[in-house]
């Protein structure tokens, strides 16, 4: 993202794009010839190649489907809209986790970005949801598929603050 908020982080868009042309192959391309293979075999009631084909393209068709409507809503991303005090998309979060006596570090990314191993945690994740809206100092509750944890805010470096420094 450039200081103005225009454009989603390039390496999402491409990888969106990537994604997006190979399923536009495969549909175009493939499901066509596979298709008309297999409805050369005969008998379509009982042709399980054709099916599969055919179950493929409603499937692709429905993930391209999705993918359109997410590079839609990344190139909404606006760093005007994001808070300069608060935790929110792109910041970066120290917090104490008083289940488990620890401090981590988590950088709030896309879904497509998400890497719990990296500490990268995506805003609809539940910690990611629990952390958004917050200020050093405050505990988030969040609970998440291994029960309830309270997260105390220590350290907040926001998107803006990762873009003023660069």
């Amino acid at each position: 993202m450039d200081r103005n908020g225009r454009s989603m982080p390039e390496h999402i868009k491409k990888k969106l794009l990537e994604e997006i042309k190979q399923l536009e192959h495969e549909l175009q391309h493939e499901l066509p010839a596979e298709i008309k293979k297999a409805a050369a075999l005969g008998d379509l009631s009982e042709n399980a190649e054709y099916h599969m084909a055919k179950q493929r393209q409603v499937f692709v068709n429905a993930r391209l489907g999705q993918l359109k409507t997410r590079m839609g809503e990344l190139a909404l991303v606006n760093l005007t809209n994001i808070p300069r005090d608060r935790i929110a998309f792109g910041s970066t979060v120290t917090v104490y986790d008083t289940t488990k006596d620890e401090k981590i570090e988590y950088k709030l990314v896309t879904s497509e970005e998400s890497d719990v191993n990296k500490g990268l945690i995506s805003t609809t994740s539940p910690i990611g949801r629990g952390l958004v809206g917050k200020q050093v100092g405050d505990i988030a509750v969040v609970v998440t598929p291994n029960g309830k944890r309270e997260l105390e805010i220590l350290k907040l470096i926001t998107i803006h603050d990762e873009v003023d420094s660069v």
